[in-house]
């Protein structure tokens, strides 16, 4: 059970309970009713309002249809109003544009082609809405004449300001890429930079616009006459230039002109100039100035002999007959060359210009009719050097065939970049260089053969040949000749390679050694072409010499004319780089050279047998000392010593006419017979200088043996 404590209280706490529920539900009534109250309120203004909005829609609608309707209105009328104005002003274009079209477009290009393009829409528009209105002819007439004022202007602009490039500017363009010390490039300015910019604006019109190609045709004739005086202003400024210095140069890169002035000599061919000079002196004149006898005596050593002086003195005499052609000769050839260089220069330069001003679809066409007269030109120069060869060939003259050498060799090393240049131009342009390279190579290959031929064919023996019996000039002509293939041994190897020769030198070909291209071969197999060709020339000089030694009456003076000639060919070639070269396909040549010249020496020391049998001991009468001699014995005595003395005096008298150019030689093949005349005339002395088998002895020893020796000491010495 609760207690009734407990009880009580909880009693009054639930009635606290249930009255404060009461209360809430209470408040919650009346809240109720409130909330419904304010409900109808609402209800009621709502309703009031949308019939309000009702007629308010009813009332504004109308207005508003009827306002969008006058909007419209308005902005029609504003069109059309814009409309008539634009089409008006189509009606004032040709008055408005009229004198600026008139003045033309120099100086204001901007607004003159504003103008044209005002003047364009209005055609365009004529065209379109009104294509029999007198106001289209009347525009069309304004638009073909701002069109020609502009392929004027265009061409008035490339003509002035297209300058011929000075050949000294030329000259550092070509010597940039071989001047290391030259840092900064060298660049042309065709044009200048706000000249080509109306250029370029003037051009893009006329594509775009003017529906017009005849400008690009204005502009390859201006730039092709430019470029091709530029070149025959290099040539000229050669001319020139070896004329009054002799030597062309180019100052320094032009910014840098006026601070550091450098002169720079032009690369010549000095060893094709020397032996030019040598070969025509040769092949037109004998050292004495006239036609025929030759007195050549080859400079070796430090010997210095009259004759040789005399020729280095003509050689080097810039004002005597033979310098004049030949200096002009080589100042041809370094000319040609150097145009060559300066075309592709100029083209490369020429083509980054082209780029700007013509599109680019049109660009290769109009390159490739750009560079023809220049192109031509310089084909044309180069197929009259090759005619020219041709020609000296016929005559003989193969030291003119030499100015083909530099120059088919810088067309070759040049060729990669003539190619890059030409690429994308017609294949007839591309093929003039390969063309004239070709022609070049075979002249070349022509000339190397006859070369050969006419050493082997010479028939010049009886009136030409060297009385004293020194070198000849054949022989002087060929190692000379081909001393300078030492420096074109590629070039020459590859003419000979280019007329496929190998099976005329029975060289096998070895496929890896040639490439898709019949005229490219190794370097390898073109310098085995070169050597058998060296070597078949020696031959041939060879053979010859044997011949022309056939004319000496006396076999010790032929045996002294082919020992000097053999000796000069071998230390001709020991020298050079031919002894290598020669070595290449003949291994033994140098033996062979030696062995012959021992043998000839050999031969003239027979000649001393005549002299020397006076006095041997074979059939020399045997006495006793102190036995009287028989006339017969005392009587070839006299006659031994007779024969000797007439036979040396008689032998040097001849011999000291003869000349050996080679000191060593001549002291060698002096000594050797000194050795041997004195040793055999010591011996006979000894044995019957004191025998009384003549009353006047010093009629019979007229020399002692050291005389003997002086005399043999002065042969081959005309000083003497």
């Amino acid at each position: 059970m609760i207690p009734p404590q407990e009880a009580s209280a909880r009693r009054r706490e639930i009635e606290d309970k249930l009255k404060q529920e009461e209360e809430t539900l209470s408040f919650i009534r009346d809240s109720l009713e409130k909330s419904d109250q304010l409900t109808k309120n609402m209800v009621s203004i709502l309703s009031s309002f949308e019939s309000r909005l009702m007629k308010l829609e009813n009332s504004i609608i109308p207005v508003h249809k009827q306002t969008e309707n006058l909007q419209r209105l308005q902005e029609n009328v504003e069109k059309t109003l814009s409309c008539l104005d634009h089409v008006i002003s189509y009606y004032h274009v040709a008055s408005d544009t009229e004198k600026i079209i008139r003045e033309g477009p120099t100086g204001r290009l901007e607004e003159y082609l504003g103008s044209m393009a005002k003047i364009q829409k209005a055609v365009e528009y004529f065209q379109d809405n009104s294509p029999d209105s007198p106001e289209l002819n009347k525009v069309k007439l304004l638009f073909e004449r701002g069109k020609e004022s502009l392929e004027s202007e265009f061409r008035s602009l490339m003509t002035r300001h297209s300058k011929v490039v000075s050949p000294v500017l030329i000259l550092d363009l070509v010597s940039a890429d071989d001047e290391l010390e030259v840092q900064e490039d060298v660049v042309l300015e065709h044009l200048p930079e706000s000249v080509l910019k109306d250029v370029v604006r003037i051009s893009r019109w006329l594509v775009e616009y003017g529906r017009n190609q005849d400008f690009m045709n204005v502009y390859y004739q201006i730039r092709s006459s430019q470029l091709d005086r530029s070149i025959k202003g290099l040539k000229e400024h050669f001319r020139k230039s070896s004329s009054s210095s002799g030597v062309p140069y180019s100052p320094a890169i032009p910014n840098k002109r006026k601070d550091t002035p450098t002169k720079k000599p032009i690369k010549r061919p000095g060893t094709i100039r020397k032996a030019q000079n040598l070969l025509k002196q040769y092949s037109q004149h004998g050292l004495d100035g006239k036609k025929g006898g030759s007195n050549l005596i080859p400079l070796e050593g430090h010997e210095h002999d009259f004759r040789v002086k005399h020729l280095s003195e003509a050689l080097n005499d810039k004002h005597g007959p033979l310098a004049g052609r030949d200096d002009m000769l080589d100042v041809e050839t370094d000319a040609y060359i150097h145009c060559i260089s300066a075309f592709v220069k100029l083209a490369q330069s020429e083509y980054r210009l082209l780029m700007e001003i013509i599109p680019e679809h049109h660009q290769k066409k109009t390159f490739d009719s750009l560079i023809q007269d220049a192109l031509d030109g310089l084909m044309l120069e180069g197929e009259n050097i090759v005619s020219a060869a041709r020609k000296a060939i016929i005559r003989h003259d193969f030291s003119t065939v030499l100015t083909v050498f530099p120059i088919l060799r810088h067309l070759k090393q040049t060729k990669p970049e003539f190619d890059q240049v030409l690429q994308g131009t017609a294949a007839s342009t591309k093929n003039k260089l390969p063309g004239l390279i070709t022609s070049m190579e075979t002249i070349g290959a022509k000339a190397l053969e006859d070369f050969a031929d006419n050493i082997k064919n010479d028939p010049d023996k009886e009136y030409n040949m060297p009385k004293d019996g020194t070198v000849h000039e054949l022989t002087s002509n060929a190692i000379l000749f081909l001393q300078q293939l030492l420096d074109f041994q590629e070039t020459a190897g590859a003419m000979l390679a280019s007329q496929v020769l190998g099976d005329t030198y029975n060289i096998p070909l070895d496929p890896r050694e040639t490439s898709s291209s019949a005229t490219s071969y190794s370097s390898e197999f073109s310098k085995r072409l070169l050597s058998t060709y060296i070597c078949k020339v020696l031959g041939n000089l060879q053979l010859n010499l044997l011949s022309k030694s056939k004319v000496y009456e006396d076999p010790a003076l032929s045996a002294i004319f082919l020992h000097n000639n053999y000796n000069y060919i071998l230390k001709s070639l020991e020298k050079s780089e031919l002894i290598q070269l020669v070595a290449v396909t003949q291994k033994t040549a140098e033996r062979s050279y030696r062995e012959h010249i021992e043998q000839q020496i050999q031969t003239y020391q027979r000649s001393w047998l005549k002299v020397t049998d006076y006095i041997s001991e074979k059939n020399l009468p045997v006495f006793q000392p102190g036995v009287k001699l028989r006339d017969k014995e005392r009587q070839m005595i006299k006659e031994r010593f007779k024969g000797f003395n007439d036979g040396l005096e008689e032998l040097c008298k001849i011999q000291k006419a003869w000349a050996i150019p080679d000191t060593e030689q001549r002291d060698k093949i002096r000594q050797a017979q000194k050795n041997i005349v004195k040793e055999t005339y010591g011996a006979f002395l000894h044995r019957y200088g004191s025998v009384p088998f003549t009353k006047n002895p010093e009629k019979y020893i007229k020399y002692r043996v050291e005389q003997v020796g002086d005399m043999i000491d002065r042969l081959f010495d005309t000083s003497a």
